[in-house]
């Protein structure tokens, strides 16, 4: 990549764009854009540009293109594959869209709104609750994240099994091109069918092919009551069949499915003592369970009660709480929020985030846990997440006599066992949280010939320059 110019005309060429306060040159000033959320990686920067609005962000693109400069987008840095922050060279700036924070149109009879990229995604909640109406994206990140971010690395979040992922929630974006031209794609239709569907590019392209400055995102009617319940389970075997009865008597009113084992809990219960425990005994597994209904709280009642009671007749299901006020809900949804916490809190581990069709899944966990078992004895797995949309975060702390930091040099080798084990089950080694540069080194390994050379080929068709966020993804 283009090695790093001196100062001078095109510092000054930016500044004379955004404005001396919103060019950070200073390295204290830079600091916090360049080091990713984890902390483990700091890279380097020529400076930190904070446009205002779209325009700004042509005109900055346009002159990085113009001296070759690369750019990184950046949008609340909440992401966790080294997808946002610069490398070590110095040679790119940070393009942050932090500034572009403006929801621009609620649109209540087409159930839409138009927003920036920098919009903190619990305002676009919030906005959309006091508009009578509902953003249905929800994560645990979603007090700092942007919708930008969400939408350039296609976030899931818990509300999958019912809305889809941050591409099933967008119907239109302006993206700045990686020549600095805006295309206006700020369409909100649910039909469309003039040609090629460019909007899928720059969903989930973590900003390689373009800067993504606004969307048009789907609203919905908000549910007149959501029901939580946690029920403990024999085995992910149980899991899946428990989320098959759910379906078959709940149909779109399950909302969320999420699976966590035991030692979850007991991780969680472990650092964070103050939070409930809702079992007296201890299960293998459990799936927290959420319900909404457009029609009464009596109707989602009813719902989940009968098919919790169903599972619980079965045999399906050895336990399950009903929360019975929105503490209690809150409550149990802390349990699965501060799994990862917990992690963080005992020591470092290796993490993966993957998906696999939702039937694998038991058979994957049982001999994915028995493969690493076998390479490594009295490892401890940490899995969770989102069964219902078959993804997982599949995570492997060290044997209880074995440090962190030691654990950490077999990185590489538990990778491989993981990785390789989703392949066998035609999955995928990043569901939610991108590629980044943290696994472009493995994508080859993934994903067939054609496939990588057909992603090279669009991005050497919409960034021929190669100055966009270069090393992620490829």
């Amino acid at each position: 990549m283009t090695e790093p110019l001196p100062a001078g005309d095109f510092l000054s060429g930016l500044e004379a764009i955004v404005g001396a306060q919103h060019l950070l040159t200073d390295t204290a000033a830079m600091a916090p854009f360049l080091t990713d959320w984890r902390g483990r990686f700091t890279g380097s920067a020529r400076a930190v540009v904070l446009p205002l609005d779209t325009g700004e962000v042509a005109r900055v693109v346009a002159a990085c293109a113009a001296a070759r400069v690369p750019i990184v987008p950046q949008g609340g840095r909440t992401g966790l594959v080294l997808g946002s922050v610069p490398d070590a060279s110095g040679a790119a700036i940070v393009l942050s869209l932090r500034r572009l924070n403006r929801i621009r149109q609620i649109d209540a009879a087409n159930r839409t709104m138009t927003v920036e990229a920098g919009c903190i995604l619990a305002d676009i909640q919030g906005a959309a609750h006091q508009a009578g109406m509902l953003f249905p994206l929800s994560l645990a990140a979603e007090g700092s994240c942007t919708i930008g971010g969400n939408l350039s690395t296609n976030a899931g979040g818990t509300a999958v099994l019912r809305y889809g992922n941050t591409r099933e929630l967008c119907l239109g974006l302006e993206v700045v091109t990686a020549t600095g031209q805006v295309w206006d794609g700020l369409r909100g239709l649910r039909k469309d069918n003039t040609g090629y569907a460019l909007r899928e590019l720059f969903i989930g392209a973590e900003g390689t092919l373009g800067v993504i400055t606004a969307a048009v995102l789907k609203l919905y009617p908000q549910p007149k009551a959501a029901l939580t319940a946690l029920v403990a389970l024999e085995s992910p075997r149980s899991a899946l069949a428990l989320l098959g009865l759910m379906q078959e008597r709940c149909g779109a009113a399950l909302t969320g499915y999420e699976l966590m084992s035991d030692f979850c809990l007991r991780l969680v219960a472990s650092q964070f003592p103050a939070l409930p425990r809702p079992f007296a005994a201890h299960y293998p597994q459990y799936a927290l369970v959420e319900l909404s209904s457009n029609e009464s709280e009596d109707h989602a009642a009813d719902l989940v009660e009968s098919a919790v009671g169903a599972a619980l007749d079965s045999g399906i299901a050895l336990d399950a709480v009903l929360a019975t006020s929105s503490s209690q809900a809150l409550g149990l949804w802390k349990l699965r929020e501060h799994i990862p916490l917990a992690q963080a809190a005992a020591g470092k581990n290796i993490k993966h985030d993957i998906s696999l069709p939702v039937s694998s899944i038991p058979e994957f966990i049982e001999r994915t846990d028995a493969l690493l078992q076998a390479a490594f004895p009295g490892c401890q797995v940490v899995c969770f997440g989102h069964l219902g949309d078959g993804n997982l975060h599949y995570n492997v702390a060290p044997p209880p006599a074995v440090g962190h930091e030691d654990f950490l040099a077999h990185q590489d080798v538990v990778n491989r066992i993981v990785h390789d084990s989703v392949a066998a089950f035609r999955g995928s080694i990043s569901a939610e949280h991108g590629v980044g540069a943290l696994k472009r080194d493995e994508l080859p390994r993934y994903k067939g010939a054609v496939e990588v050379d057909m992603m090279r080929a669009v991005k050497a068709a919409l960034d021929p320059l190669g100055i966009m966020n270069p090393g992620k993804i490829l």
